[in-house]
């Protein structure tokens, strides 16, 4: 199958522990997706939010990827090695007036509604009166509604796609929302395949990649792995780790969880040549 265009997809997992389940899934998919369309497929650490790294787990994560015979393309990049980046992106947005410095804490946010209602937008607090505020972004041209490939059409609920999100916590972190987009645009990156869990981000996303790029992704969203009790696998809710000695057992759990069937291979390889074909099939027109 010819590729649509120079494709590139992407698996950026935060090193808070080791790859289970959840993680194998969306890094199949991801995987799939970009090989069965001649793209590259880049591994990204996002270690941005320092307090949940877990040193050592990056190795453990590309290893465990290596392992299961899902190899990247170029070098690995590290958002803890990429303030000085957002931190220009940070400042372009607000040199176009499209930022602007909130002091409310969590608690007071919650104390208003579920939503934050842009109490701090008035204000407009230099830093020297607000020197511990978060920054907001200046959410005028909210995405409300997109296409994903595998979910459809998504509606946003308005209230929460017009939000003024944060670009950069209290503490002093910038926030996911900022550094994911800056990197996927810096990384020329085409296609989006992850977890049903992010669809909803999306939305605040694609309005920093309108911002930003002046162009927008395509998002492919896959069902999230849970456990027995409906929770999302994840490292919080101590989701066990993938197993060195199953690797094979697993790809082919992931592969029927994706609804790629049963692929009766004897190997890593034969098994990513199938799963590739079933990809192609289930998941391209």
């Amino acid at each position: 199958m010819a590729a649509r265009y120079q494709y590139c997809g992407r698996f950026a997992p935060t090193p808070s522990g080791p790859l289970h389940f959840g993680s194998l899934v969306a890094a199949l998919a991801s995987y799939l997706d970009a090989k069965a369309q001649q793209g590259r497929w880049l591994v990204r650490i996002e270690d941005i939010d320092t307090p949940r790294a877990v040193a050592g787990a990056d190795q453990q994560i590309l290893e465990q990827l290596d392992q299961h015979g899902l190899h990247w393309d170029g070098e690995v990049l590290y958002q803890s090695q990429r303030h000085d980046r957002y931190h220009s992106a940070l400042e372009q947005l607000t040199q176009q007036q499209l930022t602007y410095r909130c002091i409310c804490t969590r608690r007071e946010i919650k104390a208003r509604g579920p939503f934050y209602t842009g109490i701090c937008r008035a204000h407009d607090y230099t830093q020297e009166q607000a020197p511990r505020a978060a920054i907001r972004f200046k959410n005028d041209s909210p995405q409300l509604s997109f296409h994903d490939r595998i979910a459809g059409s998504v509606t946003i609920e308005p209230d929460f796609g017009r939000e003024d999100f944060v670009l950069f916590r209290r503490d002093g972190l910038f926030t996911y929302q900022l550094a994911v987009v800056v990197d996927d645009i810096e990384q020329e990156v085409t296609d989006i395949v992850r977890g049903a869990d992010l669809l909803t981000a999306s939305s605040w996303q694609l309005a920093l990649w309108n911002t930003l790029a002046g162009r927008q992704p395509v998002f492919a969203h896959v069902p999230v792995a849970v456990d027995s009790k409906g929770r999302k696998l994840s490292k919080q809710n101590h989701a066990p780790a993938l197993q060195s000695n199953q690797c094979l057992a697993q790809l082919q759990q992931a592969a029927e969880f994706l609804g790629l069937g049963r692929l009766e291979a004897t190997t890593k390889e034969r098994f990513i040549e199938q799963a590739i074909r079933a990809w192609q099939t289930k998941y391209l027109p």
